[in-house]
């Protein structure tokens, strides 16, 4: 099938002209989505609605701006990253807590070393509660500034600001030690 064919199938919603489609170019507009979403389940999600998304918007297709497969690509390029934007894959992605991290080593050398041992909750203990609750989350937890700022309703500038004063009270305190 012609290009042209393809398009004017498609806009008449014929379904060989679909099947056509899905066999001809399933394989590339895939492979644009595996490369931006490395899981592969969450990339045929993405696929699979991306491709629902071209055949239904074909209408707003317009062939003086660039070739059919292009404009598919650039739909399966864009929801990929809006796939990896989502709060659903943020959440699942972000960084494991100090805690698993911890217990991951006590788990193979087989030694339970307490977190006081060393001073950080005594050091943690020392500021105040909204400092805590942003250390907590940005350096235990994994968070961005942004994503606490989103997360929790909180503006990045106050955000940042809890950081810096947080960390100057860390300094203070670590050096009495």
């Amino acid at each position: 099938m012609q290009e042209e064919e393809i398009i004017a199938g498609l806009r008449a919603r014929d379904r060989k002209t679909t099947e056509y489609l899905y066999e001809k170019y399933s394989r590339a507009l895939f492979a644009v989505i595996s490369r931006i979403i490395l899981d592969s389940d969450i990339a045929e999600e993405v696929f699979h609605d991306a491709f629902i998304k071209i055949t239904r918007k074909i209408d707003s297709y317009e062939e003086s701006k660039g070739r059919l497969y292009t404009w598919m690509a650039n739909i399966c390029r864009n929801s990929a990253i809006d796939k990896l934007r989502s709060k659903e894959i943020s959440q699942t992605t972000k960084t494991n807590t100090i805690d698993d991290f911890v217990f991951g080593l006590e788990s193979q050398s087989g030694t339970m070393e307490q977190i006081e041992g060393i001073g950080v909750r005594e050091l943690m203990n020392q500021l105040n509660e909204d400092q805590r609750f942003i250390i907590e989350y940005i350096y235990f937890q994994g968070y961005t500034h942004s994503e606490v700022s989103e997360e929790f309703d909180i503006p990045l500038g106050t955000v940042k600001s809890r950081v810096r004063a947080a960390l100057q009270v860390l300094k203070k305190n670590l050096e009495k030690i």
